[in-house]
């Protein structure tokens, strides 16, 4: 049984994250320049360079976001079942590379932007899960929250990177897409190399649980508590608003020069950088579902910012702080909390059902939204999003209800 010492210090700390979460936080960083530059870059060419609609803009991004979302059960199906994580996530992240290679074949096409994307997409669902799981397979239990909570903020450095790159490319080239892919390519192709160099697959010869199958994976929502986690995460993400509409709609609020709009991610990720390892680490004393809730209330202030007419830059800058804690208290938390719940031999497999979940609520959400802003006013379509939240919090806060699950007590007294 693994125990906690009392006052760790930075050395003990350090001691007791492995090696594989600095080596897949690296990978992550990378990619996530990669990932990122696209993001801050496909806003501004969509809906003001190609001028395209909002309706089209949201359905572009809900297939960015989630339309490969069940590519993410594959993904960790295929994982549990050859307990070959790190060949699955190299998979993922080899799609996602050669997508960005493309990307300039297509011009100014939307139906060959949004094949693409969806590829791109693809490559995320299928590496997601595979590479969480490789996170929790090699943690202590008691140290998930930190262990996801230091990878993130690794990835997060990634996501300061990109949408810098792009600024500064589009302030010396002008609004030419073909550099800015190329560049976004060679990132992703850099941490391709460096997960199958330097991650090692983690040995787990006769892992507890389950025999992996699909089937298996699917039956995990047959256990109560996993069951909870996965309808609230699918619920809150049908609820949340995709971060390319918060940054456009905070240009739109606040008047902010569209040459900036690129830069507005940078102030989501500083946050989240300085913030996902402190909230991971207090999320294993707090709870981990009690800090996801709380970060979807941190989402609720975002909203409401966004209501305040004739907002300056105090309200980007505040909007944007809090929808940087919302993601630190949220994205490798959720994590953290399905590792608790998905036994061993299942663990990509029960990382990626929740994932999809989440995933499908926000295509749904993009496409909804998208809709919304097309026919409606600014502020008609932010106050649907915000009552739609607070009552899906709510539901979220009476569905999952803390109990141990049966996967994990069965585990234990084996």
């Amino acid at each position: 049984m693994y125990v906690a010492s009392s006052r760790p210090s930075k050395t003990d700390f350090r001691k007791r994250l492995p090696g594989t979460v600095f080596a897949l936080g690296t990978v992550s960083l990378l990619t996530d320049v990669s990932a990122e530059m696209i993001t801050a870059f496909l806003p501004v060419y969509l809906l003001f360079t190609l001028q395209l609609g909002y309706a089209q803009f949201g359905l572009l991004d809900g297939i960015y976001t989630g339309a490969t979302a069940v590519l993410r059960l594959v993904g960790g199906g295929v994982s549990d079942r050859f307990r070959k994580p790190k060949a699955v996530a190299a998979a993922g992240y080899g799609l996602s590379a050669a997508t960005k290679l493309l990307f300039p074949l297509v011009g100014a096409s939307p139906f060959g932007i949004g094949t693409l994307m969806a590829a791109d997409r693809a490559g995320k669902g299928i590496r997601t899960a595979p590479r969480d799981a490789m996170i929790s397979l090699a943690t202590p239990e008691d140290r998930l929250g930190a262990a996801f909570g230091v990878h993130r903020s690794m990835d997060t450095v990634g996501a300061l990177l990109g949408p810098l790159i792009t600024f500064l490319l589009l302030a010396q080239i002008g609004m030419v897409p073909g550099p800015i892919f190329a560049v976004s390519a060679a990132f992703a192709v850099i941490g391709l190399i460096v997960l199958i160099s330097f991650v090692r697959e983690p040995k787990t010869e006769k892992p507890e649980g389950p025999r992996p199958s699909f089937r298996a994976g699917l039956n995990l929502l047959t256990d109560e508590q996993f069951r909870r986690t996965t309808i609230s995460a699918g619920l809150l993400g049908l609820a949340t608003v995709s971060d390319a509409f918060v940054y456009v709609l905070v240009q739109k609020a606040t008047n902010i020069s569209l040459g900036y709009l690129p830069l507005l991610p940078l102030g989501t990720a500083v946050v989240f950088l300085a913030a996902a390892a402190p909230l991971g680490k207090l999320s294993d004393r707090l709870g981990r579902w009690r800090m996801f809730l709380i970060g979807h209330g941190l989402l609720l202030g975002v909203y409401a910012l966004l209501l305040i007419p004739e907002g300056g830059m105090g309200i980007a800058i505040a909007a944007l702080l809090l929808h940087g804690f919302f993601y630190a208290a949220t994205d490798g938390v959720l994590s953290a909390k399905v590792s608790e719940s998905a036994p061993e031999s299942l663990r990509a497999s029960g990382l990626s059902v929740v994932q999809t979940g989440q995933a499908l609520g926000r295509l749904v959400s993009s496409v909804a939204f998208g809709l919304l802003l097309q026919y409606s006013s600014i502020s008609t379509g932010v106050t649907v999003a915000l009552v739609a939240l607070t009552v899906t919090l709510i539901a979220a806060a009476f569905i999952h209800q803390p109990e141990q699950s049966r996967f994990r007590s069965r585990e234990e007294h084996s």
